[in-house]
Formats: C-alpha cells, sequence, structure tokens
C-alpha cells in the first residue's frame, strides 16, 4: 500500500516530477525530532496523604531523591533509603538498559519535581518515562505483587489474518529467554518484522525476571488481544512489541539479544517514531508545496516551516505513480 500524499487539484502534470523531489527531501532535510526519553507514560500516587507537620517526611524524600539522582550518572538502577525508623522511605530508579550514563541521569533528574507535581507529598509514588522510571514509598507501606499490572498500552489495530499469534510468542519466548541469560535483565530483538523489548527491575534474579516476563506476556494476550502493537507495566518488569509489516525500521530480520543489540535499540525507537513524523511533517510540507514554489528564494527553512493553504486537496498514491 503507497504513502498518500496531497496536491493541489490545480497541479500540473509536468509538476509532478518536481513533487516527487520535493518530497524525497523533505524526509531527509526537514529536522524530525527523535523518540524523547524523559516523555511520561504513566504516573502511580497512592491516596494515603504524609501527615508532615514537623517536615521530616519532606526532609528524607528531598535527600533520597538526590541520591537516587546522583546514582543514576554511574549505573543503570539503584535503590537507596533515607531517614530511620517509621520515618524511613525507600526508593529506586531503572533506566532502560540501551541508555548511556549520561542518558540515564538526564531522565532520571526530571522525575523528582514531576513527583511534587503530579503527586504531591504521599506515602507511595511512581513516575514511568519512556526511558527510565523511580518509585518511592515509606517503610511499612503496603507492597503490590512483583507481577501486579500497572499500566498498559493496547494499538488500537488488531491483527488480521493467521500466523500473527505464533509470531509473537517465538518473539515473547525470545525475550523470556533474553532477560534471563543476557545478564543485564533487559532485552530487544526481532523476529519476522515484529520488534520486541522486555526489562525487569534490576534486584531481580534470572529466574523471578523470567517468570514476570512471562507474567507480562499473559496480560498482553488478556488485555490487548491481537493489537499489533502493546506495552504491559507490571510493578517489577514490562515489556513492549510493535509489528513492521515492512520491517522493523534499523534492524536485519535475525534477533539481537541484550549484548549484541543495545546500540540499535535507540536507533530503532527513533527511527520508528522518527518515520512517523517524518511522514506527518511531509504531508504538512506538501499541503503548502504550492506556495513555496512561488517563493523559491525563500530557501529550506520556508520549505520546512510554513504555514497556510487551501482546503480543497485531490488524494494521490505514490504507489500508482
Amino acid at each position: 500500500m503507497g504513502v498518500t500524499i496531497y496536491t493541489s487539484p490545480s497541479s500540473s502534470s509536468s509538476s509532478l516530477p518536481l513533487l516527487i523531489l520535493f518530497a524525497v527531501l523533505s524526509i531527509f532535510l526537514c529536522p524530525v525530532s527523535p523518540a524523547d526519553n524523559t516523555n511520561m507514560v504513566y504516573k502511580g500516587c497512592a491516596e494515603q496523604k504524609l501527615q508532615d507537620p514537623s517536615g521530616i517526611y519532606s526532609q528524607n524524600l528531598k535527600s533520597l531523591m538526590g541520591s537516587l539522582v546522583s546514582q543514576s550518572e554511574q549505573k543503570a538502577f539503584s535503590s537507596t533509603t533515607s531517614g530511620d525508623g517509621q520515618n524511613a522511605i525507600t526508593g529506586l530508579y531503572q533506566c532502560r538498559g540501551d541508555l548511556t550514563n549520561s542518558e540515564c541521569y538526564k531522565c532520571v533528574s526530571k522525575i523528582p519535581d514531576m513527583l511534587g507535581k503530579l503527586c504531591g507529598l504521599v506515602a507511595a509514588a511512581r513516575v514511568q518515562l519512556n526511558g527510565c522510571y523511580l518509585r518511592y514509598e515509606v517503610v511499612g507501606f503496603r507492597q503490590v505483587s512483583g507481577t501486579q499490572m500497572l499500566f498498559k498500552v493496547c494499538g488500537s489495530i488488531q491483527a488480521k489474518g493467521s500466523g500473527f499469534d505464533e509470531r509473537r510468542e517465538t518473539a515473547f519466548g525470545m525475550v523470556e529467554n533474553g532477560v534471563k541469560s543476557g545478564g543485564s535483565l533487559f532485552y530487544t530483538g526481532s523476529y519476522q518484522s515484529l520488534y520486541v523489548l522486555g526489562q525487569c527491575e534490576g534486584d531481580l534474579g534470572n529466574d523471578d525476571c523470567g517468570n514476570c516476563v512471562k507474567s507480562a506476556e499473559q496480560q498482553v494476550k488478556s488485555e490487548c488481544g491481537y493489537s499489533i502493537s502493546a506495552q504491559i507495566y507490571l510493578q517489577k518488569c514490562y515489556i513492549s512489541y510493535n509489528f513492521y509489516p515492512s520491517g522493523v525500521p534499523g534492524e536485519s530480520s535475525s534477533s539481537s539479544g541484550s549484548g549484541s543489540g543495545q546500540h540499535n535499540t535507540q536507533r530503532t525507537v527513533a527511527l520508528a517514531v522518527g518515520g512517523v513524523a517524518a511522514l506527518g511533517f511531509l504531508i504538512a510540507c506538501l499541503l503548502f508545496l504550492k506556495s513555496v514554489l512561488k517563493k523559491r528564494g525563500d530557501g529550506l527553512d520556508s520549505f520546512c516551516g510554513m504555514n497556510g493553504g487551501s482546503a480543497l486537496w485531490d488524494t494521490i498514491s505514490l504507489s500508482d505513480m
């Protein structure tokens, strides 16, 4: 199926090659933002507010946040406790396995301010960003199971035709084995156009990690059915997958584990998100191509940053040209 673009009904056939040229140039020359690791996925705030007349909880929480942010410059996972006795607060952070230390720090350092604005002073809270998460709870706060589902995102498009379920099962098996054997509790890979990613909290053992991921896989089936994309977040692990009919961007059809594939993960994610952004921006650029052609002297910035245009357009598929 071809990419659908829009052109003015008054455009002549002689301008079609130029139109296609601008379409190609816009993809490579117009700036496209990569995926942002600091975009929020979800938040969880306990209903129990902390009574803090002496300010001890606020002080301990501030100290905890500072310690976790500082540690994120050196490693992808860390947990610590601030305060003593009943006033103690425990917390941890986890960065996605393919992030560098500087990227991990940048991600984690965003969360403390977000926690204050989103949750206030509560007994427990968690914020999940694209590239990391951070959670804390006061000592004695009721714990949930490590396989408790916290959040889900199910793609709206359902797979049609036979073979998708078997393909997804195989990819899930790769994740389950990968997180147990890779040593970092993180795995990313692809199988027959299905991109998969899984990660466990850093204090889990290999077998517990595999069991958590398996539970997440079961949640995908029950919650999302045959969605061609999904993200499932449990207390101690999460998995995500995306199906690309034309092949996973930036990867071969073979799988890549946490050791050999980590450097490709960000490129894959950035290409996937950037591709969607490029397509949207391409359509926007082409919508106003006519006005740009009249101002050829304005340069590339004019082409990529224009606004305005006509409301009447004909549909053309590039596959038909």
